[in-house]
Order: C-alpha cells, then sequence, then structure tokens
C-alpha cells in the first residue's frame, strides 16, 4: 500500500473510532517517511480522541517542526494546552494559526479561550466583529448564539441559530438548540 492509500486509511480508521489501528498506522507513516508530518499529526488527532493531551502535543510539535506553516497543526495542538489549562500556550498557537491564514477553527478556539478565561463580553466582542466581517460563516451564529443562551438571554439566541438555520438548514445542532427553546 503506498503512503497516500496508507494515510487514507489511517485517518479513515480514527473517524470510525478503530483508535489503535490508526496510532499503527500513524507510527508506520513516521517509518515510511519520517521527514513528512502526517505521521505525526495522526498521531497527535489519535491522542486527542483518547483524551491524552500531554501525548497528543508531543506528536503536534514533531508535525510542526516538520511543517511550520500549517495553520492546523497550531490549532490542535492550541486545543490540547487548553484542555491541560495551559492557556498562554493555548492562546499563542491560535493566534499563530490566524496568522498563518485566518484559521475559522483557531478563531473559534480563540473564543472558547475567552470563555474558559473568564472573559464573555470580550468573546461577545471578537464574535460579533467576526460575524461583521464574515456573515456568511455559519459556526460564528451557533457560537453567537451558544455565548447568548449560557449568559441567559434566550430570545437573542434565538435570532443568532435561526441565522444559522438559514445558512444552514441540515445543521443538526443548531435544529436541535431551536427545538428546545
Amino acid at each position: 500500500m503506498n503512503y497516500e492509500d496508507q494515510l487514507e486509511e489511517g485517518l479513515s480508521l480514527l473517524h470510525e473510532g478503530d483508535f489503535d489501528h490508526a496510532l499503527d498506522i500513524a507510527h508506520q507513516l513516521q517509518k515510511k517517511k519520517p521527514e513528512y508530518s502526517d505521521g505525526f499529526h495522526l498521531e497527535g488527532l489519535v491522542f486527542q480522541k483518547l483524551n491524552q493531551w500531554e501525548k497528543s502535543i508531543e506528536a503536534l510539535e514533531k508535525a510542526i517542526d516538520l511543517e511550520e506553516e500549517n495553520s492546523g497543526y497550531y490549532n490542535l495542538r492550541g486545543f490540547a494546552n487548553m484542555q491541560l489549562e495551559n492557556l498562554d500556550q493555548a492562546i499563542e498557537d491560535f493566534n499563530k494559526a490566524i496568522d498563518l491564514d485566518d484559521s475559522p477553527a483557531a478563531h473559534r478556539n480563540k473564543v472558547l479561550y475567552m470563555i474558559m478565561n473568564g472573559e464573555a463580553s470580550k468573546a461577545n466582542e471578537y464574535l460579533l466583529d467576526r460575524i461583521k466581517k464574515n456573515p456568511k460563516d455559519v459556526e460564528n451564529w451557533i457560537l453567537m448564539g451558544d455565548l447568548l443562551q449560557r449568559a441567559g438571554q434566550e430570545e437573542k439566541a434565538r435570532g443568532f441559530y435561526q441565522q444559522a438555520s438559514k445558512m444552514d438548514p441540515e445543521n443538526e445542532y443548531v435544529n436541535e438548540q431551536l427545538g428546545e427553546m
């Protein structure tokens, strides 16, 4: 099996929840092409699914050493650091991912960081600014709905969820949230 097929199989196994085999493939990829970041990335993803944050960070650091312009790696490492409450490292990684390519996933994680750091009003302002700059990004509308719902502002939250539903009518999470209101 060639490298690309093996990588695809590893990612497929990861999504199916077969973490042991996905990890085996990650290690095989690392041996086959140690100069490529894919095997370390896959390993980092597996460890995140297993909530083994330190091991995920170790694997992602190796991936970053090999491909330091990949915003996804920084975002994932930031998420792992956030889970370990290493908030200073987490925000550095999210900001790096945003600087590299304006990563939407890193913007979402930055909002979660603000919430975890007790900065809900700052998160609110940040999301409103993101919505103004990119009104077609449905995730920002959903996050704003979640933030308002947590703050007890259900009517305002409903408006953001309704807008997200117009943009993505098949979004199960949004439809669930609207159904519970």
